[in-house]
């Protein structure tokens, strides 16, 4: 698909290697939103985020006068503010289950991605978290097998959030086994493949995966 034409101007504070910052660039890159990516290093935020940002966190996305400092909330935003391609279904039921994916998504999966990216804990909790994490990836491949996005016919904010953790998968040292999760691995391909999803790659993130 083509990436759609610029049509705004917004600041977009963002960690190059977190995947939370990473689903909101799939979904600037999706809209084709003209913005302003700041790279920000972790461990030394700029003195004006505390100032916008009362959690002085990233990633935090600035539109004119609105601050925005939660993923999922600014994800939710852009869909609404660029209603071209939608991310999310048009109808409640099919949204509300979008959205419990989503938390799922959270709940299940990305207290081992943050573990296992920020290489904090010990080696065994770490040990724990890639077995846990490989182990459901595993039992949720064959979901993929059903339609060419996460149980959708289209690209949605659900995929975003799964594209941004497959793409870690190798340096978080976990390798699918493809006789177990072809599926999930024709999926990653297609999701990779974007031009969006290209797009929306920072070089630190390029280089987790060189081709």
């Amino acid at each position: 698909m083509g990436v759609v034409a610029k049509r705004t101007s917004m600041t977009f504070y963002s960690n190059s290697r977190d995947h939370y910052c990473h689903r909101v660039r799939i979904v600037l890159a999706e809209k084709g939103v003209s913005v302003e990516i700041v790279n920000v290093d972790p461990a030394n935020l700029p003195e004006d985020l505390a100032s916008l940002n009362p959690y002085n966190s990233l990633p935090t996305l600035i539109d004119r006068d609105l601050v925005l400092y939660e993923p999922n909330v600014m994800m939710e935003y852009l869909d609404e503010r660029f209603p071209h391609p939608p991310l999310l279904p048009v109808y409640p039921v099919a949204r509300a289950q979008s959205r419990l994916l989503s938390h799922r998504i959270q709940r299940d999966w990305c207290g081992y991605v943050d573990m296992l990216m920020s290489e904090s804990g010990d080696e065994m909790a770490r040990d724990t978290a890639r077995k846990e994490l490989l182990e459901s990836l595993v039992a949720v491949s064959p979901i993929f097998e059903e339609m060419p996005y996460f149980m959708s016919e289209e690209f949605t904010l659900v995929d975003c959030c799964v594209a941004a953790i497959l793409w870690r998968l190798p340096v978080m040292g976990i390798e699918l086994p493809r006789s177990k999760c072809e599926a999930l691995y024709q999926y990653s391909q297609r999701v990779f493949e974007r031009e969006s999803f290209q797009a929306s790659l920072s070089e630190a993130e390029r280089e987790m995966r060189p081709r």
